[in-house]
């Protein structure tokens, strides 16, 4: 399996802490299964003041004392970027870390405010796929609008945008209506990805393996190898081809 949305780079958001944190969340990841990790830390403004060069930077510590741990994990970096106007400017200057290249597109994993969809949102989105850019729109069943009327999901899908659901949601971790609304969109057929988005061991652990059984239950194997490997492959092997 391949995880590509988690919080594991230590003391840069609100994921794993330090080092020891982030390295036995590693290694609850790969004993899960989990065989690739796309570390995706906030780049959140005014909040998560990251950039790409100090992702990068702290990446590269990071996978050092991997290695060195002896954690068999593949891994790269990319950046859950925050809806905001201003992420504008980074694109244009090339400082937003993104998913991969895959059949002419880039890929980024966009997170909408959880309270609602901003008036902005499909202004952005349009945007971004004429720079030939997919928004994978990260935990969409955990947005209180979705929740409230699930069919607001449709002006996105009808954009081209990319869904991830959080494997936690699907097996009620999050609760029974986000439950629900992750089995919908699942049977709808509108989700591409399932990932962790995990943060820490207690909590918001990097555990796939269950949703995916659950998957599986819901829609077959074939389904569950496309949304916990296959896709999240495509749109991340350059990253992994670059190191």
């Amino acid at each position: 399996m391949i995880d590509i949305h988690c919080h594991l780079m230590p003391g840069i958001d609100d994921g794993a802490r330090n080092i020891t944190d982030s390295l036995s969340l590693f290694r609850l990841a790969a004993n899960d299964g989990i065989r690739r990790m796309v570390l995706t830390p906030h780049l959140h403004l005014g909040r998560f003041d990251n950039t790409r060069a100090s992702i990068h930077s702290e990446f590269l510590k990071l996978k050092q004392s991997v290695d060195e741990a002896g954690i068999k994990l593949e891994l790269a970096v990319a950046a859950e970027v925050r809806f905001d106007s201003e992420i504008l400017d980074l694109l244009e200057s090339n400082q937003l870390p993104l998913y991969g290249h895959f059949e002419g597109q880039q890929f980024m994993l966009l997170e909408l405010p959880h309270s609602h969809i901003p008036s902005g949102t499909q202004a952005l989105v349009k945007y971004l796929t004429k720079k030939n850019i997919t928004p994978v729109i990260a935990h969409p069943e955990r947005n209180r609008d979705l929740l409230k009327t699930p069919e607001k999901i449709n002006s996105l899908v009808r954009l081209g945008c990319w869904f991830q659901l959080t494997a936690g949601s699907i097996v009620g971790q999050f609760g029974e209506r986000c439950q629900k609304l992750s089995v919908q969109y699942l049977e709808a057929g509108l989700v591409k990805v399932v990932a962790t988005d995990a943060h820490n061991i207690k909590h918001r652990p990097p555990i796939l393996s269950t949703a995916r059984e659950r998957v599986v239950e819901l829609l077959g194997e074939q389904h569950a190898e496309a949304l916990f490997w296959q896709n999240p492959y495509n749109i991340t092997a350059s990253l992994f081809d670059q190191q």
